[in-house]
C-alpha cells in the first residue's frame, strides 16, 4: 500500500478532525475538497474505467470509506469471537434508531473465507449517540489491542489470501510496515493451532527504522516465535544463508509479498489529501523504485514459489507497466497466474494491454520513441507497453486485477501473481559475483550505472550452493528515487554500505546508529545452560522441549526475559548476524522474578508465550472451570477457597511459585466456550492471582458472557476486591520505541479512546507483587 508522509499525519489540525465525525471511519478531512481535474482527465483517457461507468467510479471516490474488521482467523478463539460479534452486538445493532434512522448492521466481505471479515458505514458521530454503539467500538478497540481483531481495509486483505499460504512456507514481507498485511501472513502460518512452532517462518522488511517498531508492535499482537522484523532497503535487501544439511546454502522464500511505495491514489476515499496532491508525476518518479523492488524480490524467490505484487494504485505505470517490465526481464522464467477462481465474490477489471503517459504539465507519450532526450532522466522506456504484440500477448496482462471502488465499496487496488518457473536469466549469465570494486569512487560509479537503468541491471543472485559463490553478496543499486521513500539518513548510510562493502548489506554499525535504534544482541541459550536447571524441574519441561530455541537479548548481567523463535528462524538468525539489521524476533515465554527464586524458580510464565510453552509444561497446571476463570480475572487476589472444588483441591497440593491455569472445553455443554483457554498465573500463600494483560481479561470475559464496560476516561470498569491496573515488571526497551509508531498505524482502528494509542503493547502484572500474598 501506499506509505504517507506521518508528518503530514501530525500536522493535520484539531478541527480537521472534529469534521471527520460527519464520515465513516478513517475517512478524511471535510474541508478538502474532493476535485482534481487532471485526475479525471488522466483516468478518462487511459480507459481503465468503462465509459459508462465512470461518474459513478467518480461518485463512489468521494464517499468515506467504510470501516471494514478481520478477526484473526489462527486463533481458536475466531469463532467464538465471531460468534459474539453475530449474537450480540450486530444483533443489537439492528435494533438502534438514532434520530429516527435505523442503524445498517455491518455486513460479511462475500469473498473473504468463513465470515471473519466484515465492513460498516457508522461514523463516529452515531457511534457516540448511543450506549449501544459505545459498547461495541470498545469492544472492537479491546479485541484489536489483543490481536484478535485487526482493523484493516478491505483490499487489503486480498494479496495474502492470492499468495496460499501454508505452514510450511518461508515468506517475505518487502515493504511490510505498518503490518495488518504481515498478521495475515502469520495467521496463516498458524493455521493449526496445535502446532507451537510451525516450519515456515515470515520476514517482514520495512527501509524506515521507526517504521518497523510499528511492525514489532502488530506482530507481537500475535505472539508468534515464526516472525522477524528487519530494517533495509528493499530494493536491495541482503541475500541470507542458511545451514542445509550441513551446508552454507542460499535462503530462497517459497512466497514474497511485494506491496510497493505506491502513489497511493486508490486510497482517495481515506486519504482525503491525496485529492489535492496527485500529479502523474508521482507515478513516474515511483516507478524505477518499484521494478528494483519488484526485481529484488523475484531474485529472492524459490523455483515454484509466488510473489504478489500489488499497490494501491490504480495507474498502469505503477502497475501493468512494472509486471510487463518484469515478465520481458525474466524472459520466461515468471509467468503471470490466473487467479480468477480463487476468490470467487471479488469483483474486479483485468488487467489491460495498452496505456499512455501523461507529464505534470499535459503532454501524452504514446511510445518511448516520441518522448524527447531532455525528459529520459524522468521518463524510461519501461513504462510503456512492449511493441511486440505477440509477446504482448504471451504476457496474458489480463490476468492482472484491478478492484475499483465502485464495484464492491472498497478502495481502489492492483494485484498481480507471478509463479516462477526457473531461476532468473542473469543468475545463469553470471555463474561469479563481481568483486572489481576496489575504490568508493569505483563503486559509487558503478551504483550510477546501475542506477540508470535500475531493471537492465538487476542484483545478481546466484540460484546455487553457497560454495561456489563468492562472499560478496548481491550488488547495490540506490538511487534518487529510492531517497524519496527512505529517511534521508537511512539512504546515506546504506549507499555509504554499498560503497564500502560493494554490497547491498547493512551498513557499520556506526552508520546504523545515525538512523535507527542501537538494538540489543540476540543471544541464543545453550543446553546446558545453568539457567535451564531450576526451569527444568520447576516446570518439569518435557524430553522434546528445544532449549537452543530459547534466547534472550543481553550478553552480560543476569538474563531479563527468555524469549523462544522456530529452529528455522534460529538457523536464519545465526547465519545472517552481521548481514541484516534485525529489530525483532520471537515471543516472550519466561521473565525473571527475582522474589520467585526461594520457591523453586527465578523465572514466571509470560503470558505472550503460553500457547507456544504450554505443550511442553507438564506440571505447575491448574485445571479451572468458566466460574473459576471469571473469579480469577475479576478479582485483584481471590482466596483459594473462591475456586471451585476440584480447583481449590489442585491448588492446595501445589506450592508457590509461577502456574499454568488450564480450561479445557467440555463439548457437552455448548453454552460454554468450546476452545481451550491457557492463563499464566501465581500461587501465593492464601491466594492466587492471573497475570494477564487488561484487554486479554476484557476478551475472555466476553467469551464467557460477562458485560466488561470502560468507562470514558479508559481507566475500566470498577472491579471487587479493590483491583488495581496492571504495572509490568520490566519495561524493555523496544516497548517505548514502539510507542512512537502506534498512533501511525493505519491498520489500526481509527477510532477515539482513551487508551488506544496509549501504551504500544498490553501492560502485565508484576510477579514481584503476587508473592506477597
Amino acid at each position: 500500500m501506499g506509505k504517507r508522509s506521518r508528518q503530514r499525519q501530525k500536522n493535520q489540525s484539531a478541527a480537521g478532525r472534529d469534521d471527520r465525525d460527519k464520515a465513516g471511519w478513517g475517512a478524511g478531512y471535510a474541508d478538502i475538497v474532493k476535485e482534481n481535474k487532471l485526475f479525471e482527465h488522466y483516468y478518462k483517457e487511459q480507459g481503465l474505467v468503462p465509459e459508462e461507468e465512470f461518474e459513478q467510479f467518480m461518485d463512489a471516490m468521494r464517499e468515506p470509506l467504510p470501516a471494514t474488521i478481520r478477526i484473526t482467523g489462527y486463533k481458536s478463539h475466531a469463532k467464538e469471537i465471531l460468534h459474539c460479534l453475530k449474537e450480540k452486538y450486530f444483533k443489537d445493532i439492528q435494533e438502534v434508531d438514532i434520530d429516527g434512522q435505523k442503524i445498517e448492521a455491518p455486513q460479511a466481505l462475500s469473498w473473504y473465507p468463513d465470515e471473519q471479515a466484515w465492513h460498516t458505514n457508522m461514523s463516529r458521530k452515531i457511534i457516540r449517540k448511543s450506549p449501544l454503539l459505545e459498547k461495541f467500538h470498545q469492544f472492537l478497540v479491546s479485541e484489536t489491542e489483543s490481536g484478535n481483531i485487526s482493523r484493516q481495509e478491505a483490499v487489503s486483505m486480498i494479496p495474502p489470501l492470492l499468495l496460499k499460504i501454508e505452514p510450511h512456507h518461508k515468506i517475505l514481507d518487502m515493504c511490510a510496515a505498518p503490518g495488518s498485511k504481515t498478521a495475515q501472513l502469520i495467521e496463516m502460518l498458524h493455521a493449526d493451532m496445535d502446532v507451537p512452532f510451525p516450519e515456515g517462518f515470515v520476514i517482514a522488511n520495512d527501509v524506515d527504522n521507526k517504521r518497523c517498531y510499528l511492525l514489532v508492535h502488530q506482530a507481537k499482537r500475535l505472539n508468534s516465535p515464526c516472525i522477524m522484523v528487519v530494517n533495509h532497503d528493499a530494493s536491495c535487501i541482503p541475500t541470507l544463508h542458511i545451514d542445509s544439511d550441513g551446508k552454507k546454502d542460499i535462503l530462497f522464500y517459497d512466497r514474497i509479498l511485494c506491496d510497493v511505495p505506491c502513489s497511493g491514489d486508490g486510497t482517495m476515499r481515506k486519504n482525503i489529501d491525496v485529492w489535492k496532491k496527485w500529479t502523474t508525476s508521482n507515478s513516474l518518479h515511483l516507478h524505477g523504485l518499484q521494478l528494483r523492488i519488484a526485481v529484488r524480490g523475484v531474485e529472492q524467490l524459490a523455483v515454484g514459489g509466488r510473489m504478489v505484487y500489488s499497490t494501491c494504485s490504480l495507474n498502469p505505470i505503477e502497475d501493468e507497466a512494472v509486471i510487463a517490465a518484469l515478465l520481458e526481464k525474466s524472459e520466461g522464467a515468471l509467468e503471470l497466474a490466473d487467479s480468477s477462481a480463487d476468490l470467487p465474490g471479488l469483483k474486479w477489471m483485468p488487467g489491460v494491454t495498452s496505456w499512455k503517459l501523461m507529464t505534470k504539465d499535459g503532454q501524452w507519450f504514446s511510445d518511448w520513441s516520441e518522448v524527447p532526450s531532455s525528459r529520459h532522466t524522468q521518463i524510461r522506456p519501461t513504462m510503456f507497453p512492449p511493441k511486440d504484440s505477440e509477446k504482448l500477448a504471451g504476457m496474458h496482462l489480463e490476468r492482472c486485477m484491478r478492484i475499483l471502488p465502485h464495484h464492491q465499496n472498497t478502495g481502489g487496488f492492483f494485484v498481480a501473481v507471478l509463479v516462477k518457473k526457473a531461476p532468473m536469466p542473469w543468475n545463469k549469465r553470471y555463474p561469479k559475483l563481481r568483486k572489481d570494486v576496489s575504490s568508493s569512487s569505483a563503486a559509487q560509479s558503478e551504483i550510477s550505472s546501475a542506477a540508470s537503468s535500475p531493471a537492465d541491471a538487476p542484483c545478481l543472485l546466484p540460484e546455487r550452493p553457497l560454495e561456489e559463490v563468492e562472499k560478496g553478496g548481491s550488488e547495490g543499486k540506490v538511487d534518487g528515487e529510492a531517497e524519496k521513500e527512505a529517511p534521508k539518513g537511512a539512504t546515506l548510510a546504506q549507499e555509504a554500505g554499498a560503497k564500502q562493502e560493494g554490497t547491498c548489506g547493512p551498513p557499520p554499525s556506526k552508520k546504523m546508529r545515525l538512523f535507527g535504534y542501537k538494538e540489543d544482541p540476540f543471544v541464543f541459550l545453550t543446553e546446558d545452560d545453568p539457567v535451564f536447571n531450576t526451569i527444568q524441574s520447576f516446570y518439569d519441561l518435557s524430553g522434546d522441549f528445544p532449549k537452543l530455541n530459547v534466547l534472550t537479548r543481553t550478553h552480560e548481567g543476569k538474563k531479563r526475559h527468555l524469549y523462544m523463535v522456530s529452529k528455522e528462524l534460529r538457523n536464519v538468525l545465526l547465519n545472517n548476524s552481521e548481514r541484516m539489521k534485525v529489530i525483532n524476533t520471537g515471543v516472550k515465554v519466561w521473565s525473571r522474578n527475582s522474589d520467585g527464586e526461594e520457591f523453586g524458580c527465578a523465572f514466571r510464565l509470560a503470558q505472550e508465550g503460553i500457547y507456544t510453552l504450554q505443550p511442553y509444561i507438564r506440571s505447575r497446571i491448574i485445571r479451572v472451570s468458566v466460574e473459576d476463570i471469571k473469579v480469577l480475572l475479576t478479582q485483584e487476589n481471590p482466596f483459594l477457597s473462591k475456586l471451585e472444588e476440584d480447583a481449590h483441591a489442585q491448588a492446595k497440593k501445589m506450592g508457590m511459585g509461577s502456574i499454568v491455569l488450564k480450561y479445557i472445553p467440555n463439548p457437552n455443554n455448548p453454552a460454554e466456550p468450546q476452545c481451550p483457554i491457557q492463563l499464566c498465573g501465581w500461587r501465593g500463600k492464601t491466594s492466587i492471582r492471573a497475570f494477564v494483560p487488561r484487554n486479554e481479561r476484557f476478551h475472555y470475559l466476553r467469551m464467557l458472557g460477562v458485560e466488561v464496560f470502560r468507562d470514558k476516561q479508559g481507566l475500566g470498569q470498577k472491579r471487587k476486591d479493590g483491583e488495581k491496573e496492571e504495572v509490568e515488571d520490566e519495561v524493555e526497551k523496544d516497548a517505548e520505541e514502539e510507542e512512537e509508531g502506534a498512533g501511525e498505524n493505519e491498520a489500526e482502528l481509527d477510532l477515539e479512546n482513551g487508551d488506544q494509542n496509549g501504551s504500544s503493547k498490553p501492560k502485565t502484572d508484576s510477579g514481584s507483587k503476587a508473592t506477597s500474598s
